[in-house]
């Protein structure tokens, strides 16, 4: 099985006719998944050509989209000015889960459109996150296909090029995965680490759980308590950002150590004392989650 997305997985993409709205749509329907509708504002009723000819309608609004093709998801791939504003257009729209790519979006901007959108039950993976990819079923967002295999192995990560790096080293080792999500490395995300370790609790076909972190915040910390509590499943991690100095943000607009709680120092501490083994290096993450399966 897989979390969140699947091989029923009907997918609108907002920017659809922009420079990155336009690449990334023939490389997830190059992969398979189910592009179903479009949506760029003044553009409606024009259509994108997929990669064997196959077109794609587009839409002026979310609403039009999801009424013409029963689209669940969505994916955001416009300026961080008109991003928030995507985001609450799809949440309204019908869909079940959307998906933001765009980096630099104003906090104050989230926290309205997270808000709005727990108001109506949809999940928001993002903003700034590479997306998720369930091989061999559906990809949704940036991640490259060509480096992941269908397997038992779910991955979670604050951090979109460790998340490559990590699946790389597993699918290099035979360990497939079942599905790999970025989570995004804002101060404010819609899915946190919590949410996709119980997803990936409850998927039977999951046997363990790689989770990559990074300094900044205390999510990793909580998440080590929840695994501690109420995961069955074997999880190994590692944190990114172990000689970042305090003070200096390092990357994402979150991973900025202000206070001992943020430092990979606590981070990897908490994974420790809650039965969590630490990689000291992403090439380490096989060899532990061998040994965590064994």
């Amino acid at each position: 099985m897989s979390i969140f997305i699947d091989n029923d997985t009907k997918l609108v993409v907002q920017g659809i006719t922009g420079r990155d709205g336009s690449f990334h749509t023939l490389q997830m329907m190059e992969y398979g998944t189910k592009v179903v509708a479009g949506v760029t504002p003044g553009k409606g009723g024009q259509s994108f050509e997929g990669p064997d000819g196959e077109t794609v309608p587009i839409f002026n609004a979310m609403d039009e989209a999801v009424a013409e093709t029963g689209a669940d998801t969505s994916v955001i791939y416009v300026p961080p000015a008109f991003a928030a504003g995507a985001i609450l257009e799809a949440a309204d729209s019908g869909v079940s889960l959307v998906v933001a790519i765009t980096e630099g979006v104003p906090v104050l901007d989230m926290v309205r459109a997270h808000a709005f959108a727990r108001d109506k039950g949809v999940r928001v993976l993002g903003p700034n996150c590479p997306g998720l990819i369930s091989p061999g079923q559906s990809k949704v967002g940036i991640l490259p296909g060509q480096i992941v295999t269908e397997g038992p192995i779910g991955l979670v990560s604050r951090s979109g090029t460790l998340t490559y790096e990590a699946v790389f080293q597993l699918t290099s080792a035979g360990l497939g995965q079942t599905t790999c999500v970025g989570i995004g490395g804002d101060p404010l995300i819609g899915t946190n680490f919590i949410d996709c370790l119980e997803a990936f609790e409850a998927d039977p076909e999951t046997t363990g759980v790689v989770m990559l972190g990074e300094i900044g915040g205390t999510d990793e910390q909580e998440a080590a308590v929840y695994v501690s509590a109420s995961m069955s499943k074997p999880v190994v991690g590692f944190i990114a950002g172990q000689t970042a100095p305090p003070g200096r943000r390092m990357g994402h607009a979150g991973a900025i150590i202000s206070g001992s709680a943020g430092t990979a120092e606590e981070k990897m501490k908490a994974f420790e004392e809650n039965g969590i083994a630490v990689a000291k290096r992403p090439a380490d993450l096989v060899a532990l989650i061998q040994d965590a399966l064994n």
